[in-house]
């Protein structure tokens, strides 16, 4: 690029430098998923949630995700579980759950060291459970923003994952969820991840595969 250009290219660059603010977003088109209610907001989740191979349950409340997580941990055989202790899953207090049901409840807490944190995520359990932010209708997506509450590993390392999703963070479009995570964080959160079914690559001689990057499959529990 020549001199002169490159320095217009910069120096246009520079008045439009807004660091250390968040942009403002365009209003939303007129969608019509944003006159989705409540029910068409679940089933439509549902829909494209399972459309990518992930499964879901519905509960009417804590006890009866508490009874439907007995009934999976029976189903798979769990013998250790790694948990979040985000605030979707605390009510829930799945070390009692775990004591009850013979199965060993872990959390990065528990570990002193983070490669002891890792054998343990990637070796030792059966499946990794998560509550959510907020979850997205129109793709079957969950949004899950990462702290100490809520390490990237619990969701990603084991072969399964669990998502406990809230009805009432199911919201009609990505847009929305990327709006209440900012207003949430007073600004874009320094790790999130959007998560749609199980993970899936097709790098290897254009074969589609589950489960190359993260758990081969997702189970999502919608409480309400």
């Amino acid at each position: 690029m020549p001199y002169a250009a490159r320095e217009d290219v910069l120096g246009k660059l520079k008045k439009t430098d807004r660091r250390g603010e968040t942009p403002s977003r365009p209003p939303l088109p007129p969608l019509t998923e944003l006159g989705w209610g409540t029910e068409q907001l679940i089933e439509k989740f549902t829909e494209n949630l399972v459309l990518q191979t992930g499964v879901v349950h519905r509960v009417a409340d804590r006890a009866g995700a508490l009874e439907k997580l007995t009934e999976i941990a029976r189903a798979e055989g769990w013998k250790a579980v790694m948990i979040a202790t985000d605030e979707v899953l605390a009510p829930l207090d799945l070390a009692a759950w775990g004591r009850a049901n013979g199965v060993e409840v872990l959390k990065a807490a528990d570990f002193t060291g983070r490669d002891a944190f890792k054998d343990a995520v990637f070796d030792q359990v059966d499946a990794g459970i998560t509550g959510v932010d907020w979850a997205v209708a129109e793709s079957g997506t969950v949004a899950l923003v990462h702290d100490e509450r809520q390490p990237r590993l619990v969701s990603l390392a084991p072969i399964l994952h669990v998502v406990v999703v809230p009805v009432d963070r199911i919201l009609p479009v990505y847009e929305q969820a990327v709006e209440r995570i900012l207003a949430a964080r007073g600004g874009m959160p320094a790790h999130m991840t959007l998560i749609t079914g199980p993970s899936m690559t097709a790098d290897i001689q254009a074969t589609p595969f589950k489960g190359m990057h993260g758990p081969r499959r997702v189970i999502a529990l919608l409480i309400g």
